[in-house]
């Protein structure tokens, strides 16, 4: 869980390890959640966006969950790409962490558009995540009372890999791999969080300007 600083600055941003049952937080899948999490992951994005004191500050503040989530799941494919899950434990964590969000594709929409109970889209994760009980059960809970907020996780991660598809054809081979992927990343987060849509928008005149 990230808690956001203070926007004054006087208080920091703290990740918080889930602690409510300590059995079931897997040693190896902490690289991931903190790449979720931290950096460059929501406590980048979080204070960048709060930083851009050229935009309002209900711009700099308000919180569109398919942005935010979307690129702390980008973040967590860029770590990887990027070699940041050294050993093979590591790497088994980061593909448990997408096992984990296909899941959450199935029972949100499950509960909302299949009108699932409770109890079946408990015994669905539980059979397809090797998650606990504790945790697949505060899992399913958040999503019955916040609809859709499981799926924003993956749309916005979806729709950030194919805006940097389309910007690396665009402009890949003229700026080199990292400094593409640099300037691409100072884009999407320059405005703070966006909607997808004005997202693209912006992306496609960040584009137009570099050529």
């Amino acid at each position: 869980y990230y808690n956001p600083p203070s926007f004054d600055g006087a208080r920091p941003g703290i990740f918080y390890a889930n602690l409510r049952a300590p059995r079931e937080v897997l040693k190896y899948g902490m690289r991931t959640l903190t790449y979720h999490e931290a950096v460059p992951g929501h406590h980048l994005q979080i204070a960048l966006s709060f930083e851009q004191s050229a935009i309002p500050f209900f711009r700099r503040v308000i919180p569109f969950s398919a942005f935010i989530e979307g690129w702390a799941l980008y973040a967590e494919r860029l770590a990887a790409e990027q070699g940041f899950e050294p050993t093979p434990l590591d790497r088994i964590g980061q593909l448990q962490a997408e096992l984990f969000r296909a899941v959450r594709l199935v029972v949100d929409t499950g509960i909302h558009a299949r009108r699932w109970t409770r109890e079946q889209a408990i015994e669905w994760m539980l059979q397809n995540t090797g998650m606990g009980e504790i945790e697949v059960t505060a899992e399913i809970e958040r999503y019955i009372v916040m609809p859709g907020q499981a799926c924003a996780y993956k749309i916005g991660q979806m729709k950030l890999l194919e805006l940097r598809e389309r910007a690396h054809t665009a402009l890949g081979a003229r700026l080199g791999e990292g400094a593409f992927l640099r300037a691409f990343h100072d884009a999407v987060l320059a405005n703070g969080a966006l909607p997808l849509e004005v997202l693209e928008v912006e992306i496609e005149r960040w584009i137009a300007a570099q050529r």
